[in-house]
Parts: C-alpha cells; structure tokens; sequence
C-alpha cells in the first residue's frame, strides 16, 4: 500500500495543534473524517510518527466491526502497547479501577442501575484524569474506526468531547461520516460549534496528487479517466491502477467505457486482476452480513441501474416490506447508498464489481433472467432488458436472441462497443446451421461494423475477412457489403494495396453490385488510391460514384462522393476542379441532418481536409466540428483521428499551439490503440510540426517525435508516409541538421525534384529545401528549388503556397546581398498570408523581414513588424517563434523610439499605405504607387482608421509624423 498522498493542509493544521501541547487551556480534539478508502487511517499514521519525532507519548487504538460487543475495545486496543511512563501512572492506586477496565482485567459498571451509572461516569473522570497525568510530557490519543466502536467505548469518547483531560492531550479521532452513530456525531458538531473540535474533513485527492503518487507509470490520459473513476479516493484509484497494469477490463468503471445509452446492468465490469489485499479492504466489512443482506448486495450488484426495492424483492424472492427492512440497515453500514430514482447503489462501482464477480453463477444468473422477465412484463425496451438477457442466456434461446439483435440494431450508431457485445452473444449460442447461415452472415456483418466504428479495427476485418470466403456466391448482396466494410477496415489499418485489390475484383463480377453497394465499393477505392498517391487511378470511378448517387436519389452518397471528388484534386493540386467540388458537397452536406450523414460521415473528414488544402480554413473548422459531434455521439471512434489530425493543422496554421497539441495528441492515443502503424504515423508527423512550433528553441521532442511518425509510417510512397518524413525534414532543419532536412524531405518526394509528393503542399517543402541548401551552402541547388517552388505555387494558385515560394525568394535574394529586394518578396507573403488566414506564417515571415527592414533604415517600421508578430506568436503558443522573436529584438529594437500599440496592429501593406498617405499622397497615387486598385486602398484605409483610432487622413498623418514615419524615410 502506498504512503500519505496529499494532504498538505490538513497536516499544517495538525502540525499547528501538535505544536500548541502543553499550553495551558482544555485539551483538543481532531476530528477526521472522510469516505472509506479516503485516506484517514494514513493521515493518522502521520500524526503519529510526527508526535513520536517530537517526543510525544503516542497510543493508537482501532475499533473493529467484529468486537463491537467488547466494551471499552477501541480504548483497550490504545492501551495495549502502553510504553513503561504509562505503566508507571497505572501503578497509581487512583487510576487502580481504570488499569483494571482498559486491559479488560474486568467488565466496565453498567447494570443500568444509578448507582452503576455514577459508576460508569466515576470511570469517565478518571481516565480523564490518568489521560492528563500522561500529558504532563505530551500525549496523541489516535483512535482510527470510530464509527464501529463499541457503545462504552463511544460514550467514553463523548465524554472526553464534552470534559476534555487538562494538559498536553490531544484525542484524534477518524470515522466515516455515513457509518458514525448519532449521539456521536452530534457530540462532536456541539465540540466543534464550542471551539473544543477541530473538524478535518478529507475531500477526495485533487487530480495532479493521486497521478503524480499513485500512478506515475500510467499514460496520463489513462491516469486521468482512472482518477476520475476512483472519485479522487485513493484506496480506488490503487485498485484501478493495478488493474489496468494487469490489463483487466473494467467497462462501466472509467469515463469513455460505459455503454452510452445502455442499461449498466451486467456490465459491472471486471475486478478480477484487482489484488487480493486491496480486495479484502474493499470487502471486509461485508463479511458480517447474514445470508439475507448478502444476497441482497449482490442482487443490487446485478441490477445496476434497475435496483429499485420492488425489482429486488422480485429477483431476491422476497416481499418489498423486507426487502426494505434490510437495505435500511445496509444502508446504515454505509454498504448501500440511495440512487436517484429511489434505486440503491453499492459505495462504489468497483465495489460493486468485486461483489458482482464473486457471486456464484448461479444465483448471478436467476438474478438477471428475473429481472429481464420482470422489465419485459412492464414494458421495457429491449434496450434496456439486453444487459439482462445476455447475462441470462446459457444456451440457445430464439425469443431472448431476438431481444439482443433489436437492442444492439437500436444501439449500433450510438453504442457500438455494446452493440457488438450483444451480437457476440447472439452468435456463440446460435446453432451453426445451413438453415441459419444468412441469418448468421448478417449479425456477423453488423458485429463487424460495430466493432469496426468502435475502434477494433483488426477484429472488424478478420470477421469479415472470414465472412468474405464464407459468402461466396450464395449470398452475393452480403459479400458485396463485406467486401466494402473489409476496404475500409484494410484502410484504416494502413493496408491500402490489399483494399484496392479487393474493391477491384468485387467491382469485376458480373452481375455487378447494386447502386448503392456500388457508390460505397467506388468511394472506397477511391480513398485507397488517394492514400496510395495514385488518385489520378481513380478518378474515374469516383466520377462514376457522383452520377450513381446522383441517379438513385441519394443525396448523402452524393455528397460523400463530391467530397472525396475535392480532396482528390485538392491533394493532386487541381485547385479549380477541388473548388467546385468542395462548393458542391459543402452545399449538399449542409442540407442534410446530422442522422443523415451518420452513415457516410467519412464526408465530412474528405470534406474538411479539401477545405484545409484549398486554404479555406473557417470552413474546414466547422465541418471537423460538426463531423467530431457526429463521430462521437455515434461511436464511430475510427473517424476521430482524422478529425482530429485535420483540427491539429487548421489551428497549428492559424496559431492556436496549445489547443493544436491537445486535438493531435488525442488523435496520436486513438491511432495507438487502433494499432494502425499508417495511422499512427500521420498522427504523429502533424504532432511533430505542432511540437516543433509549441516547444522552445531546442527542445528535441519535435525530433523524436518525427523519428517515431516516420518508423511507424515506413517508406511508402503514400500520403501519410510522405508527410511524416517531410516534417521529420522541418524538424532536423530547425534542430541544426540541413543535410538530413534534406535528405529526409526528398526522400519523402521520391527525389530531389519531389516528383511523388504530394502536389498542393510542394512549394512549401520546396521552400524549406531551399533554406537547408543554403544553409549547408549549395546555392545551385537552393536556386533551383527557388524556380521549381515559383512555378508549382504559380500553377497551384493558392495563396500560402505562392507565399512559400515568395519566401524562398527572399532567401536566395537576401543570400546574394538584396536586402530591398528581399524585404519587398517577404510583404508581399506576408500579405498573401494575411489574406488566406494563415496567422502563424505571417507572423514567421514578419520576424524574418523586421531585421531586413532595420537594415533598410525603417526602424519604426522594423520595430512595428516585430510587435505585431510578437503579440500573435505569444497569444497563439508558438514558444519557437517567441524565442525566435527574442533572439532578433537586438537587432530591430536597436536605438528605435517606441511604437504605439495602436499603430503595431498595422499589418505590412497597411503601413506601407499610412505612409504614403502620411507623404500627402492621394488614395489614386497611393494606388499607383502600390500597384493596387483605388477600391483596395480605401479598404485599406478604412481598416488603419479603425485600429490606430484616428477619424481622418489628417490625423493619421499627424500620428504617423509624431512616431517618426511616414517622413520618407
């Protein structure tokens, strides 16, 4: 068992105590109580060793359930180890008749008589009294298990309460609250109202304190959904942290694990791997029950959510009236707590597992076919009698089998994991024969797909796998559907080849699939060719699937399809033909329901990821938004990487680090636990860039994570495996490493030229090969990067791509002594950046060209630039780029008078428009001038006005004169 965890407060306030014995006034009581398990008795042992360490003489007494019948036991256990100063004072003909009581020489007075009353009281008074002689040197009294002390024992506490002992004694106390009698703990709210108790109530352990002492080798997201399953008490979270290690399942225990919608009951979850130790603590008090509370417990423990005292006196076969009799003293033990509803519930789920486990098969069995009948005779769905019925089912039952396919039908899109638990059932006690085997075929099809949405990919795919070669030409319809479900489970698990394959043969046969099974096997095929960098392939079946679903009606499929149509010539770097495409699946999908596109709600990842290529970032967010509140509430928790994945880059680009970090790392946990090694890599190559902005200068976790994404995805020449290797090249680069930038970011393009890269993100990784080349001083191959960079982004027609390529511009241009030139190349990326939303790569190209401004003799302006790009990178997180910032403040900030705040809001071109306004220029000139349209400078204007808070042209040229700008300088 672990040590003290926690409890800095309350130890201060017990030290305060401990250093105040001795002085002159009544003695203190402490009064410490909390849930079982919440640490009181750890908190006791503290105090303790503390008292001892000060030279304090120490008794510790413990009540127990089972001696609660001894009278004076908890203060005879106290005394038992008495050390030779105590054994002194007993020697003390006054305190003859005490000695003789607490070593239980013999019976305490109490015939019920006056005179035995006196007597009692008499005794009172001279422990009382032996206690003070003892304090004289100081004196703990621990008594731990108050509430199940014996009646003496109590009445003796009351008494020290109400008469404390003079002297250096301190009485700690530790009870449960639930369990505590009344006269008792009325005795100590009169104490503490009174000033005399110190009441020290334990609160469940924060967050940070059970992870840190409790499970420090636990995952932390795993830490924190176990924390939150133990209430922050910490005797559960040990219990639950050992069972996770040993890889016990604990369904229903931890947030995430319970079966949304569904009844718990039967799914109490397994503590089967919970130590036996930890399990007798947990237990132990349910040992004194008779026969009829016990079966009682474990009846609550199989109703769950059911247990209401008319369902338990049906299942136990027992009237309500004793059945209510007996959860009145199982509550009064703090066993049973009242639910909501009027249902009763055990002190905790893992409490209730560890009942619920060690009930015989038997009774467990009745409990539930009892309960299923009874819910059935009221009327219950079969929502909530399945947990029941499958619990109950022992062999094969037609009517029962009935229930659970209903249920897991109605819980397939909210509930997949039970959904596949309830199917499972079905198929181990159907009978395996030829009457049944299109029946079979279809449940084990729809246990498939929900396995599959759940997230057990692997298994999804070997049932289907199985279900494929078993169909045959029998059941054509079935194998069809298999074969589509199998792509993309193969998919998912970064088996594309094997998924092409497939869909190819299946679409081969002759007759063909129907329409609709039709779309389905040509939208797979196309996602298999796009993460196989051979779209191009497939173009023409996605065509196909569009005017399929168009023809039969299916707006969803339609949509789908337009989607993937976009993703697919965004990704080759059709920019025009992804537009339309995009336009036309975000019209269509935004028409219909959430229900409706449950089933195709892979659209919304094809949709939002077109949007993200194509730069149009607000919308991608709000389709990754809506796709992740669709994904989630109908279990399809294998979509959730995508959306996440996709998340994590709109806000990287648009400077949100921290959150970026948050969406990527979710999405890294999910792709581990899928165990697609693809998946996982693609995860993991967006966390690298995320981490390589997020951490500071230096920090190398980037590195290895790109190391980690890259080994996980392989050298394919797929979509996934490119990107991981391109950002492990970001990653070496910013580390120092230009050689293996380059090395890696080729490899990934299959070239130097790149040519098996993707093409709408070329001219950034191109951009970034230039500045490893010059860097490692091959100008020849940095100016060829430069040119292929300039006609890719030309081509493609987006605006942060053709600001890559005006970046890499300025590098060259800079290397070879053109400072002007290569201030004017970063504005004008600076400004296509603004103008796509891309916040963070403005503000990174804005501290590249503060200093090539100061060096052009602007430091006003310089200065400006680098305040508005310091103020962006610290509110989004981008710490490199903070500390980039920091490194460059010498030389902007050089000799520059302050700036305004008003006026570092200015974006490039908006200065550049103050300026010239500020020179007296007309809009028409200022327009020539700049090669802009008058329209574009009045909005300009319009926009300056507003964020240096000036009304006219005359006050911002008498602003911009104030601050030294504007002067031609």
């Amino acid at each position: 068992m672990a040590g003290l965890v926690g409890r800095s407060a309350e130890l201060e306030r017990l030290d305060a105590v401990l250093a105040g014995l001795g002085r002159s006034g009544p003695a203190q009581v402490v009064d410490v109580v909390g849930e079982p398990g919440i640490g009181k008795s750890r908190l006791l042992d503290e105090v303790c060793a503390r008292a001892r360490r000060a030279g304090v003489t120490v008794l510790r007494g413990r009540a127990t359930q089972y001696e609660q019948h001894v009278p004076f036991q908890l203060f005879t256990d106290a005394f038992a180890d008495t050390d030779p100063g105590a054994r002194a004072a007993f020697a003390d003909p006054a305190f003859a008749e005490a000695h003789a009581v607490l070593h239980g020489v013999r019976p305490a007075p109490g015939d019920g008589s006056t005179e035995s009353a006196a007597a009692r009281f008499g005794l009172h008074r001279a422990i009382a009294a032996f206690l003070a002689r003892l304090g004289e040197r100081g004196l703990v009294l621990a008594l731990d298990d108050v509430h199940w002390a014996d009646p003496a024992s109590r009445e003796l506490v009351d008494h020290l309460i109400r008469h404390p002992a003079h002297g250096g004694v301190l009485l700690v106390v530790a009870r449960r609250t639930r369990q505590t009698p009344t006269s008792l703990t009325a005795a100590l709210t009169r104490g503490a109202d009174s000033g005399t108790v110190l009441h020290l109530p334990l609160e469940p352990l924060s967050e940070r304190e059970s992870l840190l002492a409790l499970a420090p080798d636990i995952a932390e997201d795993q830490a924190r959904r176990l924390h939150a399953a133990s209430e922050g008490n910490p005797l559960y979270l040990l219990a639950l942290g050992h069972a996770h290690r040993t890889g016990a399942s604990l369904p229903g225990l931890t947030p995430g694990t319970a079966h949304d919608g569904a009844t718990d009951a039967g799914y109490a979850g397994s503590a089967a791997d919970v130590p036996g130790g930890l399990a007798a603590l947990l237990l132990d008090e349910l040992g004194t029950l008779t026969g009829s509370q016990r079966r009682l417990v474990e009846a609550v423990a199989a109703l769950g959510d059911h247990a209401s005292s008319a369902l338990l006196a049906v299942v136990s076969e027992r009237s309500v009236r004793d059945v209510e009799r007996e959860t009145g003293a199982l509550v009064a033990r703090d066993v049973l707590r009242a639910g909501p509803g009027g249902r009763w519930t055990l002190r905790h789920p893992l409490v209730r597992a560890l009942v619920y486990e060690r009930t015989a098969p038997g009774p467990r069995a009745a409990f539930h076919r009892r309960a299923a009948r009874e819910l059935a005779r009221g009327g219950a769905p079969a929502t909530e009698r399945a947990g029941h019925v499958a619990r109950s089912m022992t062999g094969w039952d037609a009517e029962a089998a009935e229930v659970l396919v209903e249920a897991a039908a109605r819980f397939a899109s909210t509930a997949p994991a039970t959904a596949a638990h309830l199917l499972d059932v079905v198929l181990t006690h159907m009978p395996d024969t030829p009457d049944r085997s299109a029946r079979r075929g279809e449940l084990v099809l729809a246990r498939a797909r929900a396995l599959g949405v759940s997230g057990h990919l692997r298994e999804s795919r070997d049932l289907l796998h199985t279900l494929i070669e078993t169909a045959g030409e029998d059941h054509p319809e079935l194998r069809t559907r298999a074969v589509a479900q199998c792509a993309v489970m193969e998919r998912h698990l970064g088996h594309s080849p094997e998924a092409t394959a497939l869909l190819r043969r299946e679409l081969s046969r002759d007759p063909g699939p129907a329409p609709a099974q039709a779309v389905s096997l040509r939208l797979a095929l196309g996602m298999s060719a796009l993460l196989t960098a051979s779209y191009p392939q497939a173009r023409a079946d996605v065509a196909q699937a569009v005017a399929v679903a168009r023809a039969d009606g299916d707006p969803a499929g339609e949509a789908a399809a337009l989607a993937l149509a976009a993703l697919g010539e965004a990704y080759e770097g059709e920019t025009q033909a992804a537009a339309r495409f995009a336009d036309s699946a975000a019209s269509l999908a935004d028409a219909l329901t959430d229900p409706g596109l449950a089933g195709p709600c892979e659209a919304l990842v094809w949709l939002a990821w077109a949007e993200t290529l194509l730069e149009r970032y607000g919308d991608a967010e709000r389709h990754i938004t809506r796709g992740l509140g669709i994904a989630r509430r109908t279990g399809q928790l294998h979509l959730l990487p995508h959306l996440l994945v996709s998340r994590a880059f709109v806000h990287l680009t648009t400077c949100r680090l921290p959150s970026a970090l948050e969406a990527a790392e979710e999405a890294e946990s999910i792709a581990r636990a899928a165990g697609s090694d693809d998946l996982l890599g693609f995860a993991l190559a967006i966390k690298t860039l995320v981490l390589l902005l997020a951490r500071p200068l230096g920090d190398g976790s980037a590195l290895a994570t790109g190391e980690e994404a890259t080994a996980a995805a392989g050298r394919g020449r797929g979509w996934w495996s490119s990107l991981a290797w391109c950002m492990l090249g970001h990653a070496a680069f910013v580390g120092g490493d230009p050689h293996r930038a380059q090395e890696a970011i080729t490899t990934a393009g299959g070239g130097p030229g790149l040519p098996l890269l993707q093409p709408s993100i070329r001219p950034g990784q191109l951009d970034t090969l230039a500045a490893a080349a010059l860097t490692a001083g091959d100008v020849e191959a940095a100016g060829r990067w430069v040119a292929q960079a300039t006609r890719e982004a030309d081509r493609l027609g987006l605006d942060g791509q053709r600001a890559a390529a005006l970046r890499a511009q300025a590098a060259l241009a800079e290397h070879h002594g053109g400072t002007s030139r290569a201030v004017r190349l970063l504005d004008a990326a600076t400004e296509e950046y603004v103008r796509c939303g891309q916040t963070l790569w403005e503000a990174y190209s804005l501290l590249r060209a503060a200093p090539l401004v100061r060096r052009t003799g602007q430091g006003a302006r310089a200065a400006a630039m680098w305040h508005r790009a310091h103020r962006i990178v610290t509110g989004g997180g981008a710490r490199l780029l903070v500390d980039l910032a920091e490194l460059i403040r010498p030389q902007v900030m050089a000799e520059t008078p302050a700036l305004p705040a008003r006026l570092a809001e200015l974006t490039a071109r908006e200065r550049e428009v103050a300026e010239l306004v500020a020179q007296g220029l007309s809009n028409q000139e200022v327009a020539d001038r700049l090669h802009l349209s008058r329209r574009t400078v009045e909005t300009h204007l319009s926009s300056i006005y507003r964020k240096a808070s000036v009304p006219s042209r005359a006050a911002l040229a008498g602003l911009m004169t104030r601050v030294g700008l504007g002067t031609g300088s």
